[in-house]
């Protein structure tokens, strides 16, 4: 038998006995899981009351809350201590080894190494990845020309002017609205792109399959490497290459201190725009049953849907080729015109090739994480397959949550593939197709 199926026979069998005693043990405490129920709503409800609050207020709301969740944590813990951390146990192993029964590699197309790959780097971006590991350097030894962006240097006007003295593939190590820039010129040429994960967080890298915690590695892309091609997209003619935050988070990272007090600042600007007294959300937009909303406390509009809220993969995108936009709106929206609609869930996801938002003034924006101000109506798209990355063939080339099931009920179907034989596969859309999979067998996604 195989590690593969070994690991899935693992999974199923511990999850299935950690769920059966947490099924004992809830059993065995009735009612008191209802109070421990009934607690956490409590601290939900406080701690939200006050962070939409300031000063006394805020510190009391927010102690309430830590308070009702402790008390929550020790009533589920009382006398069942050992049973509690073999259900916990249990399940982190079952989790562990069903990643590993899941996990899967991309095998991307072959291509060609470009004669004049030029790789364009910040020195200052992630804390100074770039000096640290000596890109420069060993940029060189693989025979891709490295451009240093300086302080004040206008990045888009040195990438053009590599591609006019003759780069034939372009490479950008630093955050991710670089990377955004860098991207856009290399799909408008029809241009081989890489992205070296010299930045802070480096989303886009770990959503292409990019080993983040493989710098130097990146550049290896460009020599023996592989080709997909994914979307960009696009808000106002500007490219994204992860997300656009409206709302609470964008109206935070226009302010002054949000580098240097990110939480604060965030926690500062909720009661100044959704508080009793905030000046609320000037944003309204159509929901995909046709009937325009306004507000939403957070609006996120990704390069393809984000998997939220779920255990496994959650953050990350399982593709970024299906060729639609992710949308997200937290926070309940306030209907407007017609009666009779059902109330709305605080979060709403769904897909869609298009969006718009309108609004009566500049709309503050955070754009793969940098502060700008867009001019109203914004009008999002998806630009499909427009960009050629090239991947190391060392690294995943895929996505966490590229092969990971959906939910729980997937997951086990998929886990008793696996120990009957079928390892999990599927083909992501695009020219050259990439096929992830297991042991190279491929499913059409």
């Amino acid at each position: 038998m195989s590690g593969r199926r070994i690991a899935a026979v693992g999974a199923l069998v511990i999850g299935l006995a950690a769920l059966v005693l947490a099924l004992i043990v809830a059993v065995q405490e009735f009612p008191q899981g209802l109070l421990v129920l009934g607690l956490v709503c409590i601290a939900g409800v406080v701690s939200w009351y006050g962070v939409l609050r300031r000063g006394a207020v805020r510190a009391v709301g927010l102690s309430v809350g830590a308070i009702s969740f402790a008390e929550a944590i020790l009533l589920l813990l009382n006398e069942r201590v050992v049973e509690v951390a073999l259900i916990v146990g249990g399940l982190v192993v079952a989790g562990s080894l069903a990643l590993s029964a899941l996990s899967g590699r991309a095998h991307l197309s072959p291509v060609p190494a470009p004669e004049h790959p030029v790789l364009i780097f910040n020195p200052k971006s992630g804390g100074g990845k770039a000096e640290r590991f000596s890109l420069a350097t060993e940029a060189r030894a693989r025979g891709i020309e490295p451009i240093e962006l300086t302080p004040g240097a206008d990045l888009e006007r040195i990438v053009r002017d590599a591609v006019a003295g003759g780069a034939d593939a372009l490479a950008m190590a630093g955050g991710d609205g670089s990377q955004a820039i860098v991207a856009a010129i290399a799909a408008e040429l029809d241009l081989p792109y890489a992205c070296v994960p010299a930045g802070t967080r480096n989303h886009f890298a770990l959503d292409l399959g990019v080993d983040r915690d493989d710098v130097v590695g990146a550049l290896d892309a460009f020599v023996g490497g592989g080709e997909r091609r994914v979307d960009l997209g696009d808000v106002n003619g500007r490219v994204f290459v992860n997300n656009v935050s409206l709302g609470v988070y964008a109206e935070a990272v226009q302010r002054s201190g949000y580098r240097g007090a990110k939480l604060r600042t965030l926690l500062d600007t909720v009661p100044d725009t959704l508080g009793p007294s905030g000046s609320g959300l000037d944003l309204r937009w159509t929901g995909p049953d046709g009937q325009e909303y306004s507000s939403g406390a957070v609006i996120l509009v990704s390069n393809n849907r984000y998997r939220l809220g779920r255990a496994v993969g959650s953050g990350t995108r399982p593709a970024i080729d299906d060729g639609l936009l992710g949308v997200t709106i937290a926070g309940a929206p306030t209907g407007r015109g017609g009666r009779g609609r059902a109330p709305q869930r605080p979060v709403r996801e769904w897909s869609a090739p298009t969006f718009e938002v309108r609004a009566d003034e500049p709309v503050p924006a955070g754009i793969d994480g940098e502060a700008v101000r867009l001019t109203p109506p914004l009008r999002f798209s998806i630009r499909s397959l427009v960009l050629r990355v090239r991947i190391a063939p060392q690294h995943p080339g895929a996505s966490p949550s590229a092969l990971l099931p959906e939910g729980f009920r997937d997951g086990v179907r998929a886990l008793a593939r696996v120990v009957a034989g079928h390892d999990p596969a599927s083909v992501t859309r695009g020219e050259p197709a990439t096929a992830l999979s297991t042991e190279h067998q491929t499913k059409e996604r």
